[in-house]
Order: C-alpha cells, then sequence, then structure tokens
C-alpha cells in the first residue's frame, strides 16, 4: 500500500514530517511520499517558489529513508489538482492500495476541490484527527465509504475513508516564517539542515514570503 501526504510545505518541519512517520508504521506501508504541491488551487500561492520547497523538502529527508519526495506537481503546468496527480499516480501502480492522507481541515473543505468525487476512484483518503481540532464533518456522499477497520484498505485499490487519530505537534508553518523574520531562533522546529537552507538563501525576509501560506 502506497500514501500520498500533499502540502505546501512552506517550510517542511518537524509537524509534517512526524505525522509521515507516525501513518508509514500505523498503516504498514510499503511507501510514503511527500508530495509539494507546485501551484495551490484551493489557498494563496505560497511566497517562495515550488523548486524552493522541493529543495526544502529534499534535504529534510535526505536521512530518512522511510519517506520519499513525489515532484510531479512540479512537473505539470497550471493549478495543482490532487485529482490528476492521484490519477497519475494510478497509471503506474496499477491495482496497488493507493491512500492519501489529509488532516480536518482539508476534508472538511473536500466539496470545494476540483473534481474531488472523483479522487475516491483513484485512491482512500485518510483522514489525520488531532483532539484540539474540530471533528470532520460527514456528508451523505460518504456514508458508505467509511470503514472502522484500517486493515480494510489493503482488499480494494480506492474508494474508503478512515478516520486516523495523530501526534499532535503544534508547529505552524506561518510561525517560523515570521521567526525567521525577525532573526528568532527556530531550532528544533524543523531540521537543521531545513535552516542551514533557509539562512543561506536568506528566505522569509520580505512580506510575501512571510504571509503567503
Amino acid at each position: 500500500m502506497i500514501g500520498i501526504y500533499g502540502g505546501t510545505f512552506n517550510p517542511i518541519h518537524y509537524g509534517h514530517l512526524r505525522t509521515a512517520l507516525e501513518v508509514k508504521d500505523i498503516f504498514a506501508l510499503d511507501e510514503l511520499r511527500l508530495l509539494p504541491c507546485a501551484q495551490p488551487a484551493h489557498r494563496t500561492a505560497p511566497g517562495v517558489s515550488a523548486e524552493i520547497r522541493l529543495q526544502m523538502l529534499t534535504l529534510a529527508i535526505q536521512d530518512c529513508p522511510q519517506l520519499s519526495c513525489d515532484a510531479r506537481e512540479l512537473q505539470r503546468s497550471g493549478p495543482s489538482y490532487m485529482v490528476d496527480t492521484l490519477a497519475s499516480i494510478r497509471a503506474e501502480i496499477a491495482a496497488v492500495p493507493l491512500v492519501l492522507f489529509m488532516g480536518t481541515d482539508a476534508f472538511n473543505g473536500l466539496s470545494s476541490w476540483h473534481r474531488w468525487q472523483s479522487l475516491f476512484d483513484y485512491a482512500h483518503i485518510v483522514v489525520m484527527t488531532r483532539p484540539s481540532v474540530e471533528p470532520a464533518r460527514l456528508s451523505a456522499f460518504y456514508a458508505d465509504k467509511q470503514v472502522v477497520n484500517r486493515e480494510s484498505l489493503k482488499s480494494c485499490t480506492s474508494g474508503k475513508i478512515y478516520f486516523q487519530q495523530v501526534t499532535q505537534l503544534d508547529i505552524s508553518a506561518s510561525a517560523i516564517r515570521k521567526m525567521f523574520a525577525e532573526n528568532k531562533n527556530p531550532h528544533f522546529l524543523l531540521p537543521e539542515s531545513v535552516i542551514d537552507y533557509i539562512q543561506e538563501k536568506q528566505l522569509y525576509k520580505s512580506r510575501k514570503e512571510i504571509e503567503c501560506k
């Protein structure tokens, strides 16, 4: 079973990485791919380029063989629609079960995504829940898709929803960007290799880079 965990990763931090490792173990995934979003369709574009965010992600996982990076959205023009990404992955992996991991906020806004119903043609969705976050809202569309046994995700390639509580690390990418802008110490919030890269490139110094997602 292959897992996909997408995001802008602006910048990648230990909250992302801890969650990724946790779900890889919980679901006994063969692969867990971190997938940087090149051009978000549902939020303001990040203040730094997709190439820079990809480089930070690559640095963050260079010593973590349990995780990999899938950069296919950087190879397409136009908005990065997840349904197109999942379709391209499905074409490569045939009948291997595929799982898209997302947070509660993303799931609650899923009906605004491009061709959102078709996501289930290509993958299962696992909603990563946290105690301090409002519970996900299930519409009638999802009623027959929810399963309560995670092992059942392995019995078919796509189409199911499962809710999994994960460890909450209250780390905010926007707060990290502000710390760099104010020359505060960001250590222990993100990998040292990423800190060094941000400082070398003098990232998160402009208002645009700080305020955008």
